[in-house]
């Protein structure tokens, strides 16, 4: 991700400003997630869906979990799910479901919140990969 993008996404309100020229755990994690999806999903769809999920960027208060957790749930998810043979669209949300398993809600209604939002994410990554490959496909034939 090159400083521009960076430069954008803050002006925008999707990222915030680093501290010090540095970037803690969540803010890393965050952008990692944005990274991730907008291949395949318009930057105001990723705002939603992250706000859908922890509410106003850099306030702490309205989140119902840590930018870092997670994208180790996103990560974990994926690894199951690669490890297991289970990639197909029907057994997301039970990936989803036994990872996020030992998720404590702050609110109520977090959990399902979150289970949402992480199919979104997982799908969403999945069809970066297959737009990825297919154009990889295309660029063979070109040649």
């Amino acid at each position: 991700i090159d400083s521009s993008t960076l430069q954008n996404w803050t002006k925008r309100g999707w990222v915030i400003n680093s501290k010090s020229k540095k970037y803690d755990i969540d803010q890393v994690a965050h952008i990692l997630i944005i990274n991730m999806l907008r291949s395949c999903m318009q930057l105001d769809k990723i705002a939603f869906l992250i706000h859908y999920i922890n509410g106003e960027v850099g306030n702490e208060t309205d989140d119902i979990i840590r930018d870092s957790v997670l994208y180790d749930y996103i990560c974990r998810i994926l690894a199951h799910m690669m490890n297991n043979d289970t990639c197909a669209l029907s057994s997301v949300g039970e990936s989803v479901a036994e990872i996020t398993s030992d998720y404590v809600e702050p609110v109520a209604g977090a959990h399902e919140r979150l289970n949402k939002a992480l199919e979104v994410i997982v799908v969403t990554y999945y069809a970066a990969i297959i737009k990825s490959h297919a154009n990889g496909l295309l660029e063979g034939l070109e040649n």
